[in-house]
């Protein structure tokens, strides 16, 4: 995991970041009307989201869909990883389109992440990739759903 020190971000990077993370713009030209918002370009925009992706401070931009509403299926999964090969891991569940976060945790099952598939079939056939890995992991399926927000002041 790349750490960032705060003096590599400026200004700009901080309004955009504090900006995009509750309220991204809806419409067809989104980095220009962010731009709008803080006193630049889009392009400017479009670059500085660029170098804060390339750095690791942003990892995607995308929206968060209620899968369930949608006809597909999720689920926790709790994996315990050997520290030597967490950065493997968590690489290789990145490349999932259907897992949009992972994190660490202290505790024998360190690593962990939302699978969210758009079919209980996919849900199943990607719980089975993920058991072939080998790594001990528990399956923790929703059973009540709760409404969280989070938002970092940069």
């Amino acid at each position: 995991m790349t750490m960032i020190h705060e003096l590599e971000l400026d200004d700009t990077d901080r309004q955009l970041i504090n900006l995009i993370q509750l309220d991204f713009p809806l419409d067809s030209r989104p980095f220009r009307t962010l731009g709008d918002q803080i006193g630049t370009s889009e392009q400017e925009v479009i670059d500085h989201l660029k170098r804060l992706t390339d750095i690791g401070v942003i990892r995607r931009i995308g929206p968060i869909l209620n899968t369930k509403g949608l006809g597909g299926a999720s689920t926790l999964i709790a994996m315990q990883v050997p520290e030597d090969a967490i950065d493997g891991v968590a690489s290789w569940i990145n490349d999932f389109d259907e897992v949009s976060h992972n994190y660490l945790r202290p505790g024998a099952y360190n690593i962990w992440f939302t699978v969210s598939a758009s079919s209980k079939e996919r849900l199943h056939e990607m719980v089975g990739e993920i058991e072939a890995l080998g790594h001990p992991f528990l399956e923790l399926p929703v059973t009540r759903l709760f409404k969280i927000g989070v938002k970092f002041e940069v």
